[in-house]
């Protein structure tokens, strides 16, 4: 190539000395002309090596079943490596133009051996942007933090084509370049604190399967509640449930703790956990008059025959005396309140009776007994769950006042109607 070269540039000189013009005349005369053929070969170098890259590359999209071609037209990496071609054309002819004009052909050779290096990276950038679009297509590797990987290769590679650059800019020795860069590592460091912070929490992440593109994830230190939509080096994004997004540092994901709902979501029911709180001086052992109105809810029919039934063979049996209904074993309101509740959400068609269903009591408050319920819906998308977790609770509070038992509520200072 470059025995072309020279013979295309080089031919004009001796023509003009041979028609009689001085060397100094000659010597511009033929750079303007050189120049301007330069400039008339690289654009139909480029013209033509684009339009041969480009097309080839759509046939070979068009014939192929792989994604990952259509990405590479996507991505116009076919358009950039057509830019190299002039380039290298030019790269070649500029000692040869400005063979009589050192200054300028160093100058020149400089800024276009930059340029060359610059696009190589642009060009390797979009492989590897085409290569992770192609990878989040493939189900194995969709939720996987791909642009920290890409991200941090292609830090590296920036860091090493900056250095080459101002190698040779500067006509500094390799060797004395990585002593220069071993001695401004610290700063380095501290300028990418947060890119090597999050170069390592996504690794953690991925290794540990911590969060994956589409988890549902809830950060209370940053106000995200919602799903992952991207992860990359610097930055996990949060979409929350309001449209809003959250951005959260990647490091804080290895060093703050956060709550990810895929479980749940992987799960056959999503948990419901809430409690009523019910008035200690409401709760009271039931007399046989009030179990006999109670007998008429039929949810506890059989099972209030059945239990009194054993409760009365047990106080004959030990001959407790009954004149106080503290004696021996009694049914209290309360707690046949809770056997009411279980019966109820074992036949609510919303809930999955195969995972734990349970009416507990919690530690008495100053402000009276908590009553949880702790069971799983089957249905795990939002609405749904909150329709099916507000029509329970609505039947239980509406419930509470058949069995002599009050609800606590704090006490209003507005007055009643009647004082």
């Amino acid at each position: 190539m470059d025995k072309l070269v020279h013979s295309i540039f080089s031919f004009l000189y001796p023509i003009f000395r041979h028609w009689g013009m001085s060397r100094t005349l000659s010597t511009y005369t033929s750079l303007v002309l050189n120049t301007i053929l330069l400039c008339f070969l690289a654009y139909a170098l480029y013209a033509i090596s684009r339009f041969i890259l480009v097309t080839l590359m759509a046939i070979v999209a068009q014939r192929t079943k792989t994604r990952f071609d259509d990405l590479l037209v996507n991505n116009k990496t076919a358009k950039y490596i057509s830019y190299l071609v002039p380039l290298f054309f030019v790269f070649k002819s500029v000692p040869v133009i400005l063979d009589k004009f050192e200054y300028w052909e160093d100058l020149f050779g400089k800024a276009v051996a930059t340029y060359i290096v610059l696009l190589i990276l642009w060009i390797i950038r979009t492989i590897f942007n085409s290569l992770r679009d192609y990878l989040k297509l493939i189900p194995r590797y969709s939720d996987k933090p791909i642009d920290s990987f890409i991200q941090v290769i292609m830090i590296v590679l920036w860091m090493l084509g900056i250095a080459l650059i101002i190698s040779k800019v500067f006509d500094i020795d390799q060797k004395e370049m990585l002593t220069i860069l071993g001695a401004v590592s610290a700063v380095i460091i501290l300028v990418f604190r947060d890119t090597i912070l999050g170069f390592v929490a996504s690794v953690q992440v991925a290794i540990n399967d911590m969060v994956r593109i589409g988890d549902w994830i809830t950060m209370d230190r940053y106000g995200a509640d919602g799903d992952v939509i991207e992860i990359n080096l610097a930055t996990v994004k949060v979409r929350n449930f309001d449209n809003t997004t959250t951005t959260i540092p990647t490091y804080s994901l290895s060093s703050d703790s956060f709550q990810n709902w895929r479980g749940m979501l992987n799960s056959n029911g999503r948990r419901i956990k809430r409690h009523i709180i019910i008035k200690s001086n409401s709760i009271r052992f039931l007399e046989d008059h009030e179990l006999a109105d109670l007998k008429k809810i039929e949810l506890l029919s059989g099972y209030i025959d059945t239990r009194k039934k054993e409760i009365d063979n047990y106080n004959l049996g030990h001959k407790v005396d009954k004149s106080l209904a503290i004696n021996g074993r009694n049914l209290t309101n309360l707690g046949l309140f809770r056997k009411y509740i279980i019966q109820y959400l074992q036949q609510y068609p919303g809930l999955n009776s195969d995972m734990t269903m349970v009416c507990r009591q919690l530690q008495s408050t100053p402000f009276g007994v908590p009553l949880e319920v702790y069971t799983f819906s089957k249905d795990k998308r939002f609405e749904n769950y909150e329709y099916i977790m507000a029509d329970i609770f609505d039947h239980i509070i509406a419930s509470v006042p058949y069995f002599g038992l009050e609800i606590f509520s704090t006490p209003s200072d507005k007055p009643k109607a009647n004082e």
